[in-house]
């Protein structure tokens, strides 16, 4: 039987409730990335081009620091990523997360929350990060349903 996971990264709990939810119906492990730094609100105004979130957007290379905690990989077949859409992209921080483990051969099956944007070139900008993974795009889980989410588990 398939192992899978769900990992999230969520700045503002949305993201987050999305995960548990998911991780509920689907009956699967959940694991989240956790920022070394945690993101205030400051941090997090798109508004401002000085803020900590607008100055790691505008540097693709740039690599937030995560919490290492003992996460076996390896013991998974899918991971269903998820996290917030920030600039039509997923967050620098999902690049580090994936570069910190071993994805070759996993199938990672996306999922996002987002205020109006998807995907945009989310699939393109993660895939280097992944060498030897299969990366597929999901679907945004905003505000989905129970049946929604298990309609989206269903069709991995």
């Amino acid at each position: 039987m398939e192992k899978i996971l769900v990992a999230f990264f969520s700045a503002s709990g949305v993201t987050k409730k999305v995960a548990e939810k998911l991780a509920n119906i689907a009956k699967t492990d959940i694991y989240e990335i956790k920022p070394a730094v945690p993101y205030t609100k400051d941090d997090l105004n798109w508004m401002d081009k000085k803020s900590r979130s607008s100055v790691e957007m505008n540097d693709k290379a740039f690599r937030p620091e995560i919490v290492k905690e003992d996460l076996d990989i390896s013991s998974y077949d899918t991971i269903l990523l998820g996290f917030p859409i920030w600039w039509y992209v997923a967050p620098t921080i999902i690049n580090t997360f994936l570069e910190n483990n071993d994805f070759t051969g996993k199938k990672i099956v996306l999922f996002a929350t987002s205020g109006g944007s998807g995907f945009g070139n989310t699939l393109r900008e993660l895939q280097p990060s992944a060498a030897g993974a299969i990366i597929t795009e999901g679907k945004l889980l905003n505000k989905a349903t129970d049946k929604e989410i298990q309609a989206f588990v269903k069709s991995i």
